[in-house]
């Protein structure tokens, strides 16, 4: 018996303690917060990048569709100028107080038919060799008749309201009385009435539609006075 129960003792001394258990750690939950946080910021500086881009993007667009149209511009009234059109310097005072000297002129005769009122740069050789500036009073058919004691010029027998002359005409130089424009011609006067050549002159008298050069229709020189003729 006490053979067994020493054998017994010590095969309980051989066997295996069990270790203690560690406690169960704390399980925390995972916090994504923080992440889905960054991830908002990052997609959020995407966006705002993306749109800074298109942005310039549409700026850079604007700005070319402005310099095309600018070069378009400028070549388009090239082109008017080359086919079209010329500039001519005011020479002398006949048409102040309209035009002045050194006033520099658009003008073209391109599909051009004379009308009352019109500004034309003409040249007739028995007067001078230069172009001169006048104002076209009448046309072919029409009769043209100027009372010096008034001032006053009739064209078709009605009186004509010029608010453009700088003073009445008072000068008759070769004018005699009524005529009868003839068809293909023009009678034409200088704004400045009293100091002008003009047809009351023989040496111009009605001038052939052949000789005009062309109406006027800028003023494109001096700068402050750019603009039409015909405001």
């Amino acid at each position: 018996m006490n053979e067994e129960n020493d054998m017994s003792e010590q095969t309980r001394a051989f066997e295996p303690v069990p270790e203690p258990e560690a406690p169960a750690a704390d399980i925390e939950p995972v916090q994504t917060a923080p992440a889905e946080a960054a991830d908002g910021d990052e997609r959020d500086s995407q966006a705002r990048h993306s749109s800074r881009k298109k942005k310039k993007e549409q700026q850079k667009t604007d700005a070319f569709d402005w310099v095309q149209c600018i070069v378009t511009a400028l070549l388009v009234c090239i082109l008017l100028f080359i086919f079209a059109g010329r500039t001519v310097g005011v020479v002398g005072s006949s048409m102040e107080s309209t035009l002045f000297e050194g006033d520099r002129l658009i003008i073209s005769n391109l599909f051009y038919t004379p009308q009352q009122g019109d500004i034309v740069v003409l040249r007739k050789d028995t007067f001078k060799e230069e172009a001169i500036v006048k104002r076209v009073i009448a046309v072919g058919g029409q009769t043209v008749d100027i009372d010096f004691d008034e001032g006053v010029v009739y064209v078709d027998g009605q009186a004509l309201e010029e608010d453009y002359v700088n003073e009445l005409t008072y000068r008759p130089l070769d004018f005699d009385g009524e005529i009868t424009v003839p068809e293909g011609s023009v009678f034409v006067l200088g704004d400045n009435r009293n100091r002008s050549n003009d047809s009351r002159d023989s040496r111009i008298g009605c001038v052939d539609i052949r000789y005009i050069i062309g109406k006027a229709y800028w003023r494109v020189t001096p700068f402050s006075s750019f603009g039409s003729l015909y405001d």
